[in-house]
Parts: structure tokens; sequence; C-alpha cells
């Protein structure tokens, strides 16, 4: 992180800790988590496949939990580090280069700063957020809005999908997820497609299948055609993304992990 960077997220940790003076005494949710951990790293390969594109490589993607336990306002809190980037001929013409960190309350699952440096093809976004789940507000550079009770950002809101129990998923439930972007606020549903065996090139393994759909808001209108297998184990992560385009798909695979909370039983071979 640079320097200017990092003065700004002293800064809204500062804020954060004057806003939450009268919420002393207050308790914030417990959430069960048994998925992850600090120190997990999980690394992805953007492609895309078509007749036009045979899987040719345009990215990486990894978002890695930090092994520093940095408080906020008093609070343990998970800092997770997401990068998103282009490779190779892709940078030629269309360069991205993406940085997303969110602290994430230890024990409510929830974020407590949101920062989000976006770089695509000359395209900036540099926006900082943070959440005061006393008052269920989230305040960034441009405006102060009132959220839903406990309301993710876009990074967080993958860890807590996290924490659901699958246990006795059945084909059709669904299970919804609110989240805070570009100063409002969208309800993401999450719909379970049954279970699938699925290969790459970390192996074989026992997936859950979802198909991630956003409902409401002004951006999003209609559902995503997405499908997403995660790992059917404790420890619940995606091993594979597919997402249809006008000509063919975008994909991301899993090509390394490291520091996982549980073992990976869901690996077949």
């Amino acid at each position: 992180m640079k320097f200017a960077e990092r003065i700004s997220v002293i800064l809204f940790i500062a804020v954060l800790a004057i806003f939450t003076q009268d919420a002393v005494g207050q308790n914030l949710r417990k959430v069960n988590n048994t998925s992850f951990q600090r120190g997990e790293k999980i690394v992805y390969r953007v492609y895309y496949d078509s007749w036009v594109l045979s899987n040719v490589t345009a990215g990486e993607a990894s978002l890695e939990i930090m092994q520093n336990n940095e408080k906020v306002a008093g609070r343990n809190t998970l800092h997770v580090v997401g990068i998103g980037k282009t490779k190779g001929l892709f940078n030629l013409f269309f360069k991205v280069v993406n940085r997303y960190e969110t602290y994430i309350d230890e024990e409510a699952i929830a974020p407590l700063i949101f920062i989000r440096r976006i770089n695509e093809g000359g395209y900036i976004i540099n926006q900082d957020v943070y959440f005061n789940h006393y008052t269920n507000k989230a305040k960034s550079n441009t405006a102060t809005v009132d959220v839903a009770p406990y309301v993710q950002d876009i990074i967080s809101a993958f860890y807590f999908a996290r924490t659901y129990d699958f246990a006795n998923a059945k084909v059709g439930d669904e299970y919804d997820v609110t989240f805070f972007l570009d100063d409002s606020v969208y309800v993401s549903k999450i719909l379970y497609d049954g279970k699938e065996v699925v290969s790459n090139r970390m192996g074989t393994f026992n997936t859950l299948r979802f198909k991630p759909m956003v409902l409401t808001g002004t951006v999003f209108k209609q559902p995503y055609p997405m499908t997403l297998w995660i790992s059917d184990d404790k420890n619940k992560i995606p091993i594979m993304l597919e997402s249809g385009i006008l000509v063919g798909s975008v994909k991301m695979e899993l090509i390394d992990y490291s520091g996982l909370k549980n073992p990976i039983t869901s690996k077949i071979r």
C-alpha cells in the first residue's frame, strides 16, 4: 500500500473510532466461522474461452487474508487484500490493475473499512468506505448512506457467504447477501444448483454448484449468467467460475492455494 493510501486508512480508523464512542457497551453479532483464517491465500487464472479466443489467459486474481491483526475501533479484524490484473498481450490494449482491501470484523464477519483502487484502461476509481454497524451507516468519500444491518462490501460478502451451512441444502434453495457499492445498497441472491465433480489444473474436486444473481438496484437489473463451483468441504473455496458473454465465456479457475483453515478433503485426485 502506498504511503498516501496508508494515511487515508489511518484517518478512516480515527473517524470510525469517533463515531463508535457512543456505542460502548453495545455488542455486535457473533458469526460462527469454521471456513477461513489469517494467512489463507487463493489464486485464480482468468481466461476467455471461445472460437475466437480459445482458452487465452487474460489475467490473474488473488485474495489473501493477511497474517496481522489490525484493530479498528478496538475490534479485531481480518485484513483481506484482493488483487486483479491483466497479463501478457491484454496489457497492450486494455490494462487492468485493481486492488481491493477490506477490514472485516473478526466476530461479526462484517466490514469496518473498505478500500477500492481501480484502474481499468485509464478508468480510475479511488474510494474509501467505513461502516458503522451500531448505527447502520456507511460513509464514503462522497456520501453517508443508511444501510441494512451488517451490510457487506463486495469482498467481505464472499467471506460472509462462506460461513453459510450448506450441509442440508436442496436444489433451488436461495441465500441472500446484502452489499454496499458506489453509495448504494444491493441484494445478491445465490441459488444452490446441486453437486458436481469438476477438474482443473489443480486436480479433481467434489463441488457444490451455485448460480449467483444480483436482483435489485439501478446498476444490476438482470441475474448474471454465471455458475460458481465451490469445494465441498469446510473451506468452501471457489474452484471454478464461468460467466457467459456475447461470444464464448469468461472463466476463472483455481491455480494455487495456501494457509487453508481445514484440509481440502473435497480433492479426489
